[in-house]
Formats: structure tokens, sequence, C-alpha cells
């Protein structure tokens, strides 16, 4: 049985988003870190057919690697736990 991190490729990336901070209330941009995971071209070799099943409904997505951030504010610079954004979502690829 083949696992499922050998259907996808995976790559780390970092996205914009405005969050608000609880503390103070001001919005500011924050660069976020996502785990990628794209599907793969094809299956590997030594699959049955269960693998092929699971392959074929396989879709790619991409989970947040940061749980923090800090305030964008000078003034404010608390951190923050990240709850506006989701901690996992798919892509349409």
């Amino acid at each position: 049985m083949i696992e499922e991190r050998d259907f996808f490729n995976e790559t780390t990336e970092q996205r914009k988003h405005t969050l608000n901070c609880p503390h103070c209330g001001q919005p500011s941009e924050h660069l976020i870190q996502w785990v990628v995971r794209r599907k793969r071209a094809q299956l590997p070799r030594n699959a049955d057919e269960r693998d092929r099943a699971r392959f074929a409904k396989a879709q790619a997505y991409m989970v947040r690697r940061d749980d923090q951030v800090a305030c964008g504010n000078v003034r404010c610079r608390k951190r923050f736990e990240i709850t506006a954004l989701q901690s996992l979502a798919f892509l349409d690829n």
C-alpha cells in the first residue's frame, strides 16, 4: 500500500493575506507560509487497485504552516493567532 505523500509533490510557498489585529484592530498585510501539495502526473509503479482509486480521488491542496503573526502596527506589535484563515485549502488545478 502506497502512502498519501507519494501521490503529491510538496513545496513551500508564502502568500500575502490581510489580517486584523484583535488587540488594536488595525489591518495589515502578512506573509503566511503554506505547504502546497500538488498531485503528481503519474501514479508510482508499485501501486495496486486500491492505490489507483485513491490516486484518482486525490486533489491538490495546501496546509497553513504559520499559526501566529505579529501585528504590523508599530505601536502594538503583539503576536496573535491566525483565526481568519482556514488551515487547509483545496487548489483548483
